[in-house]
Parts: structure tokens; sequence; C-alpha cells
């Protein structure tokens, strides 16, 4: 199974960049019918966290995916699981 990975450690204090590249990776994802992307916000204090799941609770981005899970082992880590 493919699936694309989204490490945020580089860009976690550029707030304007993590919209982007989420939008990216998610609209790559619906273009090539991925069914997995894995988001990494990293520990850190939970606020990077909580920006992706603020995005990806957007109506218009919600709409196409299909749910997200969290990594029970690791608090760190999204997963965000599609339909086709």
């Amino acid at each position: 199974m493919s699936k694309l990975k989204l490490d945020l450690h580089d860009i976690y204090n550029k707030g304007y960049k993590i919209e982007t590249e989420l939008n990216r990776i998610i609209q790559e994802a619906v273009k090539r019918k991925i069914k997995l992307i894995e988001i990494i916000p990293g520990k850190g204090s939970g606020q990077l966290k909580k920006t992706v799941l603020r995005f990806l609770n957007r109506p218009d981005i919600k709409s196409l995916y299909h749910r997200i899970d969290k990594d029970s082992k690791n608090f760190g880590r999204l997963f965000v699981r599609f339909k086709f």
C-alpha cells in the first residue's frame, strides 16, 4: 500500500507554510488516489498538532478524506485515511 508522509518538524514555526504543505499533500493524495497520509507534527507542546487538526476539520478539506486516526503508540503522529 502506498502512502504519503509529511514531517512538519522543519517548518513547525512557519504557519503559512504548514497550511501550504498540508494542502499540497492532501491534493496529491486525492490526485494519485493514495489511501493513507502520515502526518508528523511531532510531540512538542501539542500546538502544531492542534493546528493540523484544525486544518483537517475545515469543511472543504474534511470532504476530501474518510477519517483521521491518531497513533496510539506515538502522540506526535496522525494518519489521514482516504476511500477511493
